[in-house]
């Protein structure tokens, strides 16, 4: 069993997403105990005081903060004042709750697009707060740098081991696949599968299929975690990337493999791109021992199959 450097059960906030659901698949995968879980109809995490009652009654050890509000850029563009209100609140009730009933150890989680949509590639750590953020996802990343703040200021001012862990663009098991509100892979996966059952000769992308991403299989940001968990003294803010981008245009070409689609692929500069590159630099989460496993390739090959049966069970 790999070992948490605080002890006691941890408090999985966010376990039904698909970053919780893999850290719980990690923990258990590792031995350790079954952690705390609560879905949003027992706990509500934008409510103060039920977010800090429930903290008293299990006393984690350990709580990992993955609860979140999270969509594409579609979903985002359209709910700019939910992103920025859920989000904040989940954050500062939790980092609070955390402090008041000395639960040992913090770890928040963030996005890349906390980082200033210019900044230097790829993106270090000290990228942030040094210029304007990408306006279609401004909200969510006020909500996560606002987050990742309380955590280094609770650890400065109170001696807290609060710490945040900042990956790029996750894919994976129990992603959402919502036709208008998922995220970029999971959104071509749903294209792409419907595109192959109705015989369609092109599917067509949102923007240009210029911009650059990197993707990161959310198991292998689910082991990162326990990484950063088992050491004495992590970082305040850490990188956690696949260490490599593509342009859209080809992870589309990759999706359409692991799907089997055959037809042609066309995109739709009237859309909005985003940001025109976001590759994180994660030196430092490499200088700790650890790098990540997971292939795009056999990812993508992962995600479509949870696709496939979730499709069957009539829930994706």
């Amino acid at each position: 069993m790999s070992t948490l450097s605080t002890p006691g059960r941890v408090y999985v906030a966010g376990h039904r997403g698909m970053v919780g659901s893999a850290l719980c698949r990690a923990l258990a995968a590792a031995g350790h105990p079954d952690p705390i879980v609560a879905t949003s109809s027992e706990v509500d995490l934008r409510d103060q005081r039920a977010s800090s009652e429930f903290v008293a009654d299990h006393r984690p050890g350990t709580m990992v903060i993955a609860a979140a509000k999270v969509g594409g850029i579609h979903a985002n563009n359209t709910y700019p004042a939910d992103f920025l209100y859920d989000n904040l609140m989940i954050a500062a009730n939790l980092v609070q709750a955390a402090h008041e009933h000395g639960v040992g150890r913090v770890l928040f989680l963030g996005s890349s697009c906390i980082y200033p949509k210019f900044a230097e590639q790829p993106i270090r750590e000290d990228s942030l707060l040094t210029g304007a953020l990408e306006p279609t996802n401004e909200a969510y990343a006020v909500a996560k740098i606002a987050g990742l703040k309380l955590c280094e200021f609770y650890r400065r001012q109170h001696g807290r081991l609060f710490h945040s862990a900042m990956p790029c663009n996750l894919y994976g098991i129990g992603d959402n696949y919502h036709p208008e509100n998922s995220h970029v892979i999971p959104a071509l996966i749903r294209r792409f599968h419907e595109a192959k059952l109705a015989g369609a000769g092109t599917v067509t992308i949102w923007g240009t299929g210029t911009p650059r991403r990197e993707f990161l299989f959310a198991d292998d940001l689910a082991e990162a975690c326990l990484h950063l968990l088992a050491l004495e003294d992590p970082p305040s803010l850490v990188n956690i990337g696949a260490g490599e981008d593509f342009p859209i245009r080809e992870i589309a070409g990759f999706v359409a493999r692991a799907v089997g689609y055959e037809g042609g692929i066309e995109t739709d500069p009237s859309k909005p791109d985003g940001t025109p590159r976001k590759l994180m630099d994660s030196s430092l989460i490499a200088s700790l021992g650890w790098t990540p496993t997971t292939g795009l390739e056999e990812g993508l090959r992962l995600a479509y199959e949870d696709f496939l049966s979730r499709e069957a069970a009539g829930g994706a």
